[in-house]
């Protein structure tokens, strides 16, 4: 009898399911929306601010001290390697207070352990104070500033919600940082308006004192009958192909407009101004890989959670569809680990149509991000990016620039052979 219930026993343990893990497979970001989609700004372009059509019946929609700490904890706890990463972002995370911030480095404190912590913070600039410049010195953030280049362009689409440019404050923002002293990068998005002037655009961001500069594409399209009615104005990215906004950057105009940033950089500012997508092509003619995640084989570790602690896929795809769980459903690892969450991200591989599949530049643009994949191309099952011809046309122009680059830092450290073109 005895022996029977050691069977049994040894069963049972064996049957029982096994803890889910609590530390993520690899690191992971969690972009930040703690002030959901809220802005004190109407951005004409802006893809986030809708979003508050999915949470407009919930009533709060504002991150609560309970949702932050059990975030800081279980964030911290499932990341396997340092430095452990906090974007706030938004909407405009400046409407939170900065005492919810200071609870936030608070419980860092705690919940880190000795563990490296950074925090970047990407905001519109216009509500910088000098108590916000103090914090963010204090604790040594690093802010991202968006302004998308002189007044003319800047106020073309980046208005207050009475319809007045923003310029002028986000300048006196960006004086309180250098007066401060606080880390900062600028943010510039790349549309209609500005597309074919990167030279100048580049030269007013280093008058401006930014030396580290990131150009995001705005590409939305229109949203379909179905997601009108649930308030949405722009298209999702699984949406069949619909009409681009009007405001977005030219198919061919991104290029354009980094090739010209380009030609400037090149002559004056290697090694003193650092362009994202120059140390990621950078990256890629070293055999390294982009460093960027739209440019990466696969993604899927960089995902968004909101401020009620749902998370979903990606900042790009916040829709019901792709929310994969929820702060306190289940261990935070095991939802950036599950297999839905993988399969997305291995999408971004297996759904390459054949022309980028075949494409000599692929080991540097890699199919582009997902979201812009819908331009249907005859003979092929899957789409292809919208911004093929920009990619096409700024790595033929960099190339043997950056094969000069890449061969001398081979020369100097050894790293792997350039990639070989078809």
């Amino acid at each position: 009898m005895i022996l029977a219930w050691g069977w049994i026993n040894a069963i049972f343990i064996v049957m029982r399911p096994l803890p889910l893990p609590t530390v993520a497979q690899a690191p992971f970001h969690l972009m930040t929306k703690a002030a959901s989609a809220a802005c004190n700004l109407d951005c004409s372009y802006c893809y986030y601010l809708e979003k508050q059509a999915l949470y407009e019946t919930c009533g709060r929609t504002r991150m609560s001290r309970e949702t932050l700490e059990i975030f800081v904890r279980d964030y911290i706890s499932a990341q396997p390697a340092d430095p452990v990463t906090f974007a706030w972002q938004g909407g405009e995370p400046t409407l939170m207070g900065i005492d919810f911030y200071r609870e936030a480095v608070r419980l860092q404190k705690r919940y880190g352990a000795g563990r490296q912590i950074d925090n970047a913070f990407q905001t519109n600039g216009t509500r910088l104070d000098d108590a916000w410049c103090r914090f963010f010195t204090e604790n040594d953030f690093l802010v991202g500033i968006s302004i998308d280049g002189p007044r003319e362009i800047h106020d073309s689409h980046r208005l207050s919600r009475s319809g007045k440019g923003t310029f002028d404050s986000v300048m006196a923002g960006l004086r309180l940082l250098k007066k401060h002293g606080v880390s900062f990068n600028t943010l510039t998005t790349v549309h209609r308006r500005n597309e074919t002037r990167g030279r100048e655009v580049y030269k007013f961001l280093k008058k401006c004192g930014s030396r580290y500069l990131q150009f995001i594409p705005i590409v939305e399209r229109e949203a379909g009958p179905c997601a009108k009615q649930s308030g949405l104005r722009l298209a999702s990215p699984d949406d069949p192909e619909s009409a681009v906004m009007p405001w977005s950057v030219s198919s061919g105009g991104f290029g354009r407009f980094l090739a010209d940033v380009f030609e400037v950089w090149r002559k004056k500012d290697v090694g003193k101004v650092f362009v994202q997508h120059f140390d990621g092509a950078l990256s890629a003619w070293l055999g390294l890989g982009n460093t960027t995640c739209v440019s990466a084989p696969t993604c899927g570790r960089n995902l968004a959670i909101e401020h009620d602690g749902s998370i979903y896929a990606c900042d790009h795809y916040v829709y019901p569809e792709y929310r994969v769980g929820k702060l306190g459903e289940a261990p935070l690892a095991s939802i950036v680990d599950q297999p839905r969450q993988k399969h997305f991200g291995e999408a971004k591989k297996t759904t390459l149509p054949r022309a980028c599949v075949e494409c000599r530049y692929r080991f540097a643009c890699e199919g582009d991000c997902p979201k812009h994949r819908f331009v249907a191309l005859g003979g092929e099952v899957h789409p292809q990016s919208y911004l093929c011809r920009s990619f096409k046309s700024f790595y033929k122009h960099i190339d043997p620039t950056m094969r000069a680059m890449a061969d001398d830092w081979r020369r100097h450290n050894g790293t792997p052979a350039l990639p070989r073109l078809r």
